[in-house]
């Protein structure tokens, strides 16, 4: 904290304005000085008329004490006259001391010297410092911002969000935000924010404003990476001819990541990602000659070359632990070549897993383009949707459509809700989509149940409500920009599930993958190794780990926090 001598000394540093602000308090503590004095030698009058003799600091000392209010006691008069004058102190001094004297400095001198702190703090936040480059410039503060300026972080990548209003601003700074307080559509606002220099900018408001931002950046720059977040499929062109290098359709990427993690028709492995020439795939266990057993009494790593990097069962992502044992609930996740991935199609095609239609509930944005995607793989779709407005844009994309409201019994038998092998809730309502989880598990308890979260903070109370894949809109916005941001492939596992690139520590260097032991200990699964610019994919348990090479792990953050305490 600081003392009212450097609160006083930051005033009269402030320039001539604030110097001018101050005199008035100056001038009244001056005449409250005069009057202190006043009463003192008021006070040794009436003492002397009473026969008493003090000290002229004995004056002083009673005036503070009764026109404070304190009154100790140790000092009174005898006469009517002197308790008269002590009223006329006492009152004089509630006036002076205990209502003037505080509106006056807060008004003239703690007000101006806050003013002057938040205008200083102002011009600091509006620009970001010279020497800071190579850093993202995010142009609204919403959930993707908030949690891509967390993972960035960890990679050692700065980012600052902008924001108009100076006293958010300054609360964001306050919450440990980098923030740059400025209009998100002044080119002054992004010159002083470094765009020129920047990594990447990413315009994450609404489409016509997006186009707007992108127009203004260009303006100051044609190189730097502009990244634009569309909510509707319209304005993807719209926005690159604005000058945007990559447009991301946000809701349509979140239902063609949810159709990828459809199981339906025949048991096969439905990719769902691609790492290098590394496929990733899920499949289903239930109705295999796989359900029931451990993964390695499966043998799929000696039969069909894959590898098992973890098992999705009831919303989480499981370690692949050789002793797991695989239940009908379990969706194990694959790793390997193309052609492993078909080698594995091959061993499971011959089982069928449930050729009933697939049930969408939701037909907005995101609804439909789970249906597209699962159609373009010959997968028959039924659509629930309660708003006969969206029947035209939704006309010819599902085999059927059911108009009604999915919390209508009829209307979900209906629409094969007791044969489904999967239902999809994408309707952008997360307490509509739990509430539909915990009513499709009652009404199918072996449908399995993919569902799009809003907000990621629903997505816990919707994993609890019995949803076997949950996607937010946040994750897939903030797994898409940071891979732009670092020039890597988008691996989409599901929310919570990360790819991370880790140093290998020195107390592995030498050691076999099997010796490091680093999936029994954390739960991440390393599933590629990078050493001197080259990518090592196929791994085999004696791989030899050396110094200087990069991990590629899958997992959540916690189990790479978990990787970081263990390795130290």
């Amino acid at each position: 904290m600081k003392t009212i001598g450097s609160y006083l000394a930051s005033l009269l540093a402030g320039g001539g304005k604030l110097r001018r602000q101050l005199a008035p308090f100056v001038k009244y503590v001056l005449l409250l000085v005069g009057v202190v004095l006043l009463y003192g030698w008021l006070f040794h009058l009436i003492m002397a008329w009473e026969g008493q003799d003090h000290s002229w600091f004995t004056g002083i000392y009673w005036a503070l004490t009764v026109m404070s209010t304190l009154g100790f006691g140790d000092i009174t008069f005898e006469t009517d006259l002197g308790r008269v004058f002590s009223t006329v102190v006492l009152l004089s001094g509630v006036v002076l001391l205990l209502i003037i004297l505080p509106f006056l400095f807060i008004r003239l001198v703690y007000a101006p010297w806050l003013e002057q702190q938040s205008s200083r703090r102002i011009r600091e936040l509006q620009s970001v410092p010279e020497e800071v480059s190579g850093h993202v410039l995010i142009c609204v503060n919403d959930p993707i911002a908030l949690r891509l300026i967390r993972r960035l972080k960890l990679a050692g990548v700065a980012a600052y969000v902008i924001e108009p209003e100076a006293d958010l601003a300054m609360r964001m700074q306050d919450m440990g935000l980098p923030v740059v307080s400025g209009e998100i559509d002044a080119v002054e606002t992004y010159r002083a924010a470094g765009a020129s220099r920047a990594r990447l900018v990413l315009a994450n408001a609404s489409d016509t404003v997006n186009s707007n931002i992108i127009l203004t950046v260009r303006e100051l720059s044609k190189s730097v990476p502009v990244v634009a977040l569309a909510q509707v499929e319209e304005s993807v062109d719209i926005l690159e001819l604005s000058g945007a290098t990559h447009v991301l359709p946000i809701p349509k990427r979140l239902g063609e990541h949810l159709a990828n993690w459809v199981s339906a028709g025949t048991a096969r492995a439905n990719v769902i990602g691609q790492f290098h020439d590394l496929l990733l795939a899920e499949f289903p266990v239930h109705n295999t000659p796989l359900l029931g057993r451990t993964i390695r009494e499966t043998r799929l790593r000696e039969v069909t070359g894959v590898t098992i990097a973890g098992v999705w069962e009831v919303g989480r992502l499981h370690p692949a632990r050789q002793d797991f044992e695989l239940s009908p609930l379990s969706v194990p996740v694959a790793i390997g070549t193309a052609q492993q991935i078909e080698d594995l199609n091959d061993m499971l095609v011959i089982f069928d897993a449930n050729p009933n239609p697939v049930l969408i509930i939701g037909g907005g944005k995101v609804g439909r383009a789970a249906a597209q995607a699962l159609k373009a793989r010959q997968i028959t779709v039924h659509m629930v949707e309660r708003n006969p407005d969206l029947k035209p844009k939704i006309a010819g994309i599902p085999d059927r459509l059911f108009l009604g409201d999915a919390a209508d019994r009829q209307v979900l038998d209906q629409a094969g809700i007791a044969e489904a092998p999967t239902v999809l809730l994408t309707t952008h309502d997360d307490a509509m989509n739990i509430y539909l989880t915990v009513y499709c598990r009652r009404l199918n308890p072996a449908v399995r149940i993919l569902t799009r979260a809003t907000h990621e903070r629903n997505v816990k109370a919707i994993r609890r409500a019995g949803a076997d894949f949950v996607l937010s809109y946040t994750s897939i916005g903030v797994q898409t920009v940071y891979s732009i941001v670092q020039g890597q492939e988008l691996v989409m596992l599901g929310e919570g599930v990360d790819l991370f690139y880790l140093p290998l520590p020195p107390s592995l260097a030498g050691k076999t993958l099997a010796e490091a032991e680093i999936g029994a200990r954390t739960g991440l699964n390393v599933i590629a190794l990078q050493e001197d610019g080259q990518m090592v994919t196929n791994l085999r348990p004696d791989q030899q780990l050396t110094e200087g090479s990069v991990l590629v792990a899958l997992g959540s953050a916690e189990q790479r926090q978990s990787f970081e305490t263990v390795y130290d």
